[in-house]
Formats: C-alpha cells, structure tokens, sequence
C-alpha cells in the first residue's frame, strides 16, 4: 500500500509565512505565535468581508422590497448605512495603523517575536 506523506523537507520547502504554513522546524517555539496570529488576523479579515457583503445585500433586499413602507425604509437605511460604516471602519483603522508606521518608521503591523 502507497502512502503520500509529506516529508520534513517538502514542509519546509513550501512553507512561508505568506502561505499560510508558517512552520520551518519540527519543534514548536514561541515563534509560532506570529504565524497564529497571521492566520487568525486573515481569518477575523474574511468574516469582516462575509458580514459587510451580507449585510449590505440584506440592506439593499429590504430597501428594494420595502414597499414604500417609512419603517422599512428606515430600518433598510440603517442596515446599509452600519455596513457601509464598519467597512469605511475597518479600512480607515488599517490606513491610520500605516500612517504611524510611516510617520515613526516602527513597524507596528508585522508582528514579530525577536528569537534566534
């Protein structure tokens, strides 16, 4: 029987911190918590997206089918109006995060734990 498993020099061939894998030693160090924290940064960044785009299309629905009714329109208005506003959050909090970078010159949004 054929296995295909990966060996230790195949993991650390591909792995980069961009992809994802982030392991280059087979023992776990205090180093794995950039790659944690990256993961769950791009993860806690995608569900941002998946709730602005539902709630933006949860908004427009019930502005298209509101009927002319002023409290559906009212309540319409506002969904759109808070995904709008956590989306202009979000990429405002990023911009501001790189203007202290570029103003200080500190790199305060790559996360790294000094080591070897």
């Amino acid at each position: 029987m054929t296995v295909f498993a990966q060996t230790i020099d195949d993991w650390n061939k591909y792995s980069t911190k961009d992809g994802g894998f982030c392991a280059k030693d087979s023992v776990a160090t205090i180093q794995g918590l950039e790659c944690l924290f990256a993961n769950v940064l791009q993860v806690i960044t995608f569900i941002a997206g998946l709730v602005f785009l539902f709630m933006f299309i949860s908004g427009a629905y019930s502005y298209l089918f509101s009927g002319g009714d002023e409290k559906k329109l009212t309540a319409a208005s506002s969904t759109l109006g808070s995904a709008i506003l956590g989306l202009v959050g979000i990429i405002v909090s990023y911009l501001i995060l790189k203007f202290i970078q570029g103003f200080t010159g500190v790199a305060i949004t790559d996360f790294v734990i000094p080591g070897k």
